[in-house]
């Protein structure tokens, strides 16, 4: 297998694959890089120069597009407690798909509780108030929500997710990086949980690992942009626990791919972690959802 059909086959949970000829503004000179590794003290400046790295904004959003943004805000704890991701994440990512010519851009997610309050304490509700480059919904209704048949679902064969995100053009995944009690690390694939009605019912009546996968199948970002700036290392998903301020932003289009790099950022829970030990990692790459090998991936590392 060449180079271009390896990398072909690695962004299949991408549909809205970018051109691999698509120049990044001011990084490459011949085509985007693949996955981008980012380290610095502004988180912006991290946001902007990742997702300029793999083709820039524009390579994903397009004048006029509908963009929807999820970020995990589950849990009432500031954004140093790694536990939820940053609001200044979520503000470059809108600014840059305003300047890409989105025509709108909503932030949103669905807390198992407590909703107001997580939203309050991650910095989520003062960002929102004040930030004019989108439109904050919550996901409290189940009206908001529409069913979903899963084909090929090992588990799950039909979901209630948010209208929006099937209403919407581009969708964009905003994970933190943390541990996680019953999925060892909740990266990526983990963060889409936060998208369907009733997901204590993933906990309740399923395999957790087959039923993310599930979830993956259907629910299928263009691009992940992974907020690192604070790891969650110990007592994840909620904290609080041991924290390591990496100021780091992982970015790329196959969302396997982004959560296996970010597998290589830290000892979670004390402890090395290949992505392939990760259950609902490797299921996801048995089951073609992408490739956990990064190995011939272009990688753009910077800081």
């Amino acid at each position: 297998m060449n180079r271009r059909s390896f990398l072909l086959s690695s962004l299949l949970a991408a549909p809205a694959l970018r051109s691999l000829d698509t120049l990044a503004q001011g990084v490459m000179k011949d085509e985007p890089y693949d996955l981008a590794i980012v380290r610095g003290s502004d988180v912006a400046a991290n946001v902007t120069a990742a997702v300029n790295a793999v083709g820039g904004m524009s390579a994903f959003v397009k004048p006029g597009n509908v963009v929807f943004l999820k970020p995990n805000m589950s849990f009432p704890n500031p954004p140093e407690w790694g536990t939820t991701t940053h609001p200044e994440v979520i503000r470059a990512v809108a600014a840059l798909c305003v300047a890409a010519g989105a025509r709108r851009v909503v932030v949103a997610d669905f807390p198992m509780s407590r909703a107001a309050l997580c939203f309050e304490r991650s910095g989520m509700t003062a960002l929102a108030a004040e930030c004019r480059d989108f439109t904050f919904v919550e996901l409290n209704d189940e009206h908001q929500f529409e069913p979903v048949t899963i084909d090929g679902g090992e588990e799950v064969k039909e979901l209630l997710i948010p209208k929006l995100v099937r209403k919407a053009d581009v969708f964009i995944n905003l994970p933190t990086a943390k541990v996680h009690s019953a999925t060892t690390v909740s990266f990526g694939l983990k963060n889409l949980m936060g998208l369907f009605w009733d997901r204590m019912r993933f906990h309740r009546d399923f395999d957790l690992h087959n039923a993310i996968v599930d979830l993956a199948g259907v629910l299928r970002p263009q691009l992940t942009i992974m907020d690192a700036t604070y790891l969650l290392l110990s007592n994840g998903p909620q904290g609080p626990g041991k924290v390591e301020h990496a100021k780091t932003i992982v970015a790329g289009a196959a969302p396997l791919a982004v959560d296996a790099a970010t597998c290589s950022l830290a000892s979670w829970n004390g402890r090395s972690t290949a992505p392939a030990s990760v259950k609902h990692l490797a299921r996801a790459a048995e089951r073609g959802l992408g490739s956990l090998d990064i190995s011939r991936l272009r990688i753009h590392r910077a800081g």
